[in-house]
């Protein structure tokens, strides 16, 4: 485990490479189901040789959170080709909505006091993204589409980090099971079904993606080095860092560091494409943001102590 500032860091660091990925789509001329497959590929390999989570991890409780992962992922790519990238990042960190109405009936998690109210702030910040629909720009040729495909994204995202909650107490379990008995062969290493479930979530991309990457043609060397940052860093770097750095923050320091991927992924566009969002999705997404902080420190204030952490979107 990092020691707190290097977890921190990590966490930061991962971030900062997840808000690149709105201009970098963008700076493709290639399709999204070509970039979201071709990204998927080069992260899956990435994170499969440096995660190297053990083969018995990869079962059908993985394979299942993978492909919501999957969903998230194409809807995000997809969504990035059609309208702003401040719409789709805002409207993909609508998540917590969906984890706040659905964690008790799935995990059991019990709801807290003022969550009513959150989820009221929540859909106000969402109801601002359909109002006085901005009309269509060289990088944002069907807002309405892509708003929508954003929208779906935070669905697939809130199943993708329930499910992998639920993978990490399950393995939590095996593992403290395991002590118990102390019975494991000497240098075996334990499950981690949450590794598995990241790789499985690109490896679906990747398969579904396949018809297109091969039909369609070559990619020239300019788009080979975007699909080449955003598969080894946007996502595989990323992905690697958080998973090594969420271990030693708390659920309220990890959720305010990974605020920095909405508010840096439109500055990122607004600089490299010059890409500027509507008045009402810049109001959506402050009142979003500023929701999720307000709860997390609610959380926070309420429940000291180390509490279950949650990742990104």
């Amino acid at each position: 485990m990092l020691s707190p500032t290097r977890s921190r860091l990590a966490v930061v660091a991962a971030a900062l490479l997840f808000s690149t990925g709105g201009a970098a789509i963008k700076m493709t001329s290639l399709p999204s189901a070509q970039v979201a497959g071709i990204r998927a590929g080069i992260a899956a390999a990435f994170l499969l040789a440096v995660l190297r989570a053990p083969w018995r991890s990869f079962g059908p409780a993985a394979l299942a959170i993978g492909a919501a992962q999957a969903a998230t992922m194409l809807l995000f790519v997809a969504g990035n080709k059609l309208t702003t990238a401040a719409n789709v990042i805002f409207l993909q960190s609508t998540a917590p909505l969906y984890v706040l109405l659905l964690g008790p009936l799935l995990l059991g998690e019990r709801r807290q006091r003022g969550d009513l109210g959150f989820l009221s702030l929540f859909a106000l910040g969402l109801g601002l993204f359909f109002v006085g629909q901005p009309s269509a720009q060289a990088t944002a040729p069907d807002p309405l589409r892509g708003d929508l495909a954003g929208l779906a994204s935070g669905l697939a995202w809130a199943a993708t980090v329930l499910g992998l909650r639920g993978l990490a107490l399950r393995q939590h379990a095996l593992a403290g099971a395991r002590t118990r008995a102390a019975d494991g062969a000497a240098g075996a290493r334990d499950p981690d079904f949450v590794s598995a479930a990241t790789v499985l979530g690109n490896v679906l991309v990747f398969a579904v993606c396949l018809p297109w990457i091969a039909s369609a043609p070559a990619p020239g060397g300019r788009d080979l080095a975007i699909l080449g940052w955003l598969g080894t860093c946007q996502v595989g770097l990323a992905y690697a860092l958080f998973t090594r750095g969420v271990r030693g923050v708390r659920a309220f320091d990890a959720t305010l560091l990974t605020l920095i991927e909405p508010v840096l992924n439109p500055v990122w566009t607004w600089l490299v494409h010059g890409e500027r969002p509507g008045p009402f999705a810049l109001a959506g997404g402050g009142v979003i943001l500023g929701t999720s902080v307000l709860r997390s420190w609610w959380v926070a204030s309420r429940a000291p102590g180390p509490a279950g952490l949650s990742e990104p979107a």
